[in-house]
């Protein structure tokens, strides 16, 4: 009973903030439009084909989501691309929000808003199914492995202070240019949130495993939120509507339309 009460006074507390959400009247980039980032690519399940104007995916449903919830008609929202450490770096944006699942980190609130955090997954690591790992079950077990990850992606510090200290990472572009490494044996091992690894297993990496999830690895970051510009006016409104969302059910909705299920072993 405490708990719906005070559910229903958070959806309350939402609503002077909302009803001021007339698309026109917010101070977004473009007057009237709502510009939203992703990266380039855009992976799948977060959006699919590539393509986020059509709204398939769970980032592309989502954005469209918060861009009703913020009074923007879908004809309204423009979308941009963007590289996954540009977006985080200081300095004006070219968007209102970007949406390429970044991790919430200290660092990173430093010089950019987070919005409430969306989702939250562990990490787990992609091998070769016949390389020398893939019948790793812990860690150790993967102790010598050389790992790759791409430029500005938590996994790089990950990947070198809790699986592989004594040894450097090797730091690619994006994260295209990692799976394209392991393909042709340059690296022995990736990691990557466990939604985009398993994509990764039957769209990018031929012959492509996922070992395992890296136990507390969820615990690592406060989980995936949008990035917006530093102190940027939209903040407050993005929250507003994202939090509703998440009262309301309706991320929850789009997770189980867009997102699996993942029964893979914990990597301790």
């Amino acid at each position: 009973m405490k708990k719906t009460v005070s559910m229903l006074l958070s959806l309350m507390m939402l609503v002077p903030i909302l009803a001021m959400a007339s698309g026109a009247d917010l101070p977004t980039l473009a007057p009237g439009k709502l510009t939203v980032a992703t990266g380039e690519p855009a992976w799948e399940p977060w959006v699919l084909n590539d393509a986020p104007e059509t709204g398939e995916g769970f980032e592309a449903a989502l954005a469209y989501a918060v861009a009703e919830r913020l009074g923007f008609a879908k004809e309204d929202v423009v979308w941009v691309r963007t590289q996954f450490e540009e977006a985080i770096q200081p300095g004006p944006k070219s968007f209102d929000f970007n949406l390429q699942q970044y991790s919430v980190t200290e660092g990173r609130k430093a010089v950019v808003d987070f919005s409430s955090v969306y989702y939250k997954e562990p990490l787990a690591v992609v091998v070769k199914e016949d390389g020398p790992f893939a019948n790793a079950m812990s860690v150790a077990d993967l102790r010598g492995a050389l790992f790759g990850a791409a430029s500005g992606d938590i996994a790089v510090q990950y990947s070198q202070d809790v699986i592989q200290p004594d040894q450097q990472v090797q730091v690619f572009n994006d994260l295209a240019a990692v799976a394209q490494a392991l393909n042709t044996g340059q690296i022995d091992a990736m990691v990557a949130g466990v939604t985009t690894a398993d994509y990764l297993t039957y769209e990018q990496v031929e012959g492509g495993k996922v070992v395992g999830v890296l136990g507390g690895s969820e615990d690592v970051t406060d989980g995936l939120a949008l990035v917006l510009d530093k102190d940027s006016p939209l903040t407050e409104f993005v929250n507003a509507a994202l939090d509703e969302m998440l009262a309301d059910g309706t991320v929850d909705a789009l997770k189980a339309e867009w997102l699996g299920q993942y029964d893979v072993p914990i990597l301790e």
